[in-house]
């Protein structure tokens, strides 16, 4: 997978995989009509990790890294992750705010050069539900992540046994690495 083919999606597929000891996602392309197409990165978090790390790689092999992200501090409420290339070097980060999260999930992307993105959870009725009622965690929801008043993307968990993610990006400009990084965290990293 090349960055040009990758910045060329409009809506791309995230799957999780169910496994025993670590969380795993496979993002696939999307065709006009909605079909998952060809895998693009395959992503691997340990679960119980001291420190949340999640590394996206080209295939499950995971021999050719594409981008990964860290939080920076072990244990914080608001926790700030920077999402990186696969030489290192920062593309962006995201971060879940806090105070606002208590009902609604919210969360912050940040792309270099770009003004801020704001997600949060469009149904205030799911979020409360999935929040204060345990065995309604599973209901699916969707999340809107604006820009200027417009939104730049959405992420939408579908029914389903496996949590399923579609993302669909409005907005031209933004590094689809980073929109990937964001849809999967949304999945590893909410219940935390």
């Amino acid at each position: 997978m090349t960055i040009d083919i990758l910045q060329a999606q409009q809506q791309l597929i995230v799957r999780q995989r169910v496994r025993l000891m670590v969380n795993q996602y496979e993002v696939h392309a999307s065709t006009p009509d909605g079909q998952e197409a060809g895998i693009l990165a395959f992503a691997q978090q340990k679960r119980l990790a001291f420190k949340e790390q999640v590394t996206l790689y080209t295939d499950d092999t995971k021999q050719v890294p594409v981008l990964g992200f860290k939080a920076r501090q072990v244990i914080d409420l608001g926790a700030t992750y920077d999402v990186v290339d696969a030489a290192g070097a920062p593309i962006g980060l995201f971060r879940k705010k806090f105070g606002a999260s208590l009902l609604r999930s919210t969360w912050v992307l940040e792309q270099p050069g770009y003004a801020e993105l704001v997600g949060q959870e469009r149904n205030l009725f799911v979020a409360l539900c999935r929040r204060f009622v345990d065995y309604l965690s599973w209901l699916p929801y969707h999340f809107d992540f604006e820009i200027n008043g417009h939104v730049g993307f959405s992420v939408e968990r579908k029914w389903g046994f496996r949590d399923t993610y579609r993302v669909t990006i409005h907005d031209p400009n933004l590094d689809r690495r980073l929109v990937i990084a964001m849809a999967v965290a949304l999945d590893a990293l909410q219940a935390r």
